[in-house]
């Protein structure tokens, strides 16, 4: 067992389940890093008189980034309470207990009251559920009127061959839509002004993720990954089943900020 409650066993049992094996590590990530955070953050005009629900807020590292450099109250929700307990620590080590609040949540069915936050977010969290559409209803509601609700979201930026998407499901547990079918599912909650702003994938862009970890986040997710992989043969088989990624997936697969208002 690990100091954030899930053991290697439990990974295991899981099947090695995408977000188990995140909570385990120690690690949530999107495409665009901490670049597309910011670019996010700038285009839901978000300020330090704000309050910004979080959806998927996994480990903590965007809330409290945002906490620390913008002085924004938020409130991060995940669904799976390892995450929560380490986002609760995160924040009590980096100082921003006072601005951030986590909880157990389930996007689809959030515990808020209408038209409670100025900003709703969310990074590379809705393109894993199913029903996309409650979630974006949800998002919405809890947006105050003149809000918006932002997402940074993994997009087929053209039509994708068959295999490409029988590998992001396996490789990621993902299901991503096209640019338009995201625009037409904000407009289907409510929302206006929508923007879809696709991106390619970016080396140096993919590197500043490391950027809203310190060392010793990073130092912990390294020792963890390799025991994982010296100690357990099914995660080296995990490993070799996503080794070859296919030299044309990121022709076809990218990133949108999608932001829309309320």
């Amino acid at each position: 067992m690990n100091g954030n409650g899930v053991s290697q066993e439990q990974v295991l049992e899981s099947g090695l389940a995408y977000f188990d094996l995140q909570a385990y590590i120690g690690t949530t990530k999107h495409m665009g890093g901490l670049a597309a955070t910011r670019e996010l953050v700038a285009l839901c005009d978000i300020d330090q008189h704000n309050l910004v629900l979080d959806l998927g807020s996994g480990v903590g590292a965007t809330p409290c980034y945002l906490a620390r450099s913008y002085g924004v109250r938020v409130v991060g929700v995940d669904i799976h309470a390892a995450m929560v307990a380490q986002a609760r620590e995160r924040a009590r080590r980096e100082g921003v207990e006072d601005l951030v609040e986590f909880r157990i949540a389930d996007a689809r069915d959030l515990p808020f009251e209408d038209s409670l936050f100025d900003a709703v977010i969310a990074e590379s969290v809705v393109s894993f559920v199913d029903d996309k559409q409650r979630v974006l209803q949800e998002a919405a509601r809890v947006t105050a009127p003149g809000g918006s609700v932002g997402f940074n979201e993994e997009v087929w930026l053209k039509t994708p061959r068959r295999g490409l998407v029988e590998f992001a499901r396996l490789a990621w547990s993902v299901e991503p839509l096209s640019p338009t079918e995201w625009a037409e599912m904000m407009e289907g909650a409510g929302l206006r002004d929508v923007v879809v702003d696709r991106r390619t994938v970016s080396t140096w862009r993919e590197a500043t993720q490391i950027k809203r970890y310190h060392l010793r986040d990073l130092v912990r997710m390294g020792w963890r990954t390799l025991s994982l992989y010296l100690r357990q043969p099914t995660f080296r088989k995990y490993m070799a089943e996503r080794r070859d990624v296919p030299r044309d997936l990121f022709d076809y697969l990218g990133y949108a900020l999608i932001v829309g208002r309320k």
